[in-house]
């Protein structure tokens, strides 16, 4: 990989991180366990892989912007998650933000 390549690469995975996480918060207004989310996601047009999903739910979850809860579906133990009051405050917020940011880009390229 070139270093323009490997530049493109870091940038690129920077603004991915903080898009997948307003993505994760605004798809988890609805209740959805892993699956059925990165399913959501994916038919929208993001896909993210497991590996990133999770540790983001965990990270989430522990900053008080989701909640979840364990039950069984189709005979199997499933995590469900759902966005918490302060993580629906936090994504109004968030796309405030986003739309301002959004903007402003346009507005300059």
């Amino acid at each position: 990989m070139t270093v323009s390549e490997n530049t493109f690469e870091n940038l690129r995975l920077e603004l991915r991180r903080g898009c997948l996480t307003v993505a994760v918060l605004a798809q988890l207004k609805e209740e959805h366990y892993g699956y059925t989310l990165r399913k959501a996601l994916a038919l929208r047009g993001l896909e993210i892989e497991e590996s990133t999903l999770y540790p983001l739910l965990r990270r989430l979850e522990s900053q008080g912007l989701l909640t979840s809860q364990w039950r069984e579906e189709d005979k199997r133990n499933k995590r469900f998650y759902r966005l918490s009051p302060d993580g629906e405050t936090i994504l109004t917020r968030l796309l405030e933000e986003w739309h301002t940011m959004n903007a402003a880009i346009e507005r300059i390229v």
